[in-house]
């Protein structure tokens, strides 16, 4: 096996990982309460993907100039590695809008606590305002 279809085949591999995470980013942004530690979690792990991938693309680049042949083989990885990516732009952009919804009902429901908020319930000294200030000190 080529140089370039080891690539390729890495490059499947890690399409297939990402789906993976995409898909349990999407099931933790369609939960009423996002799990914050592991959203981040999720988006590290997505980020490293995407960065092996960015990486495997550039091997490829180098490689395919190197080899410039018209193997069927290299074309149907190729094919399945763009028919991959698309689909997971598509699940990105679906995740992104799960996001944003998540990030409205949020908001929301901050404006609602809003007025129920005590103002000025603790000063800077973290003593509540309305404590006796007068007590006798001591020491020991």
């Amino acid at each position: 096996m080529s140089r370039l279809s080891d690539i390729l085949d890495q490059m499947t591999a890690i399409l297939n990982s990402l789906k993976a995470v995409m898909d349990e980013e999407q099931q933790q942004l369609s939960f009423g309460s996002v799990n914050g530690s592991a959203l981040q979690r999720i988006t590290e792990e997505k980020s490293s993907l995407l960065a092996a991938l960015d990486y495997l693309e550039q091997q490829r680049r180098m490689e395919q100039e190197a080899q410039r042949c018209a193997n069927d083989d290299i074309t149907d990885r190729w094919q399945l590695i763009t028919k991959k990516t698309q689909h997971l732009r598509d699940l990105n952009q679906h995740n992104g809008w799960l996001l944003e919804g998540q990030i409205a009902r949020n908001q929301q429901a901050l404006e609602v606590l809003k007025p129920h908020q005590e103002p000025g319930l603790y000063g800077r000294d973290g003593q509540t305002f309305n404590a006796p200030r007068g007590g006798k000190k001591f020491s020991v």
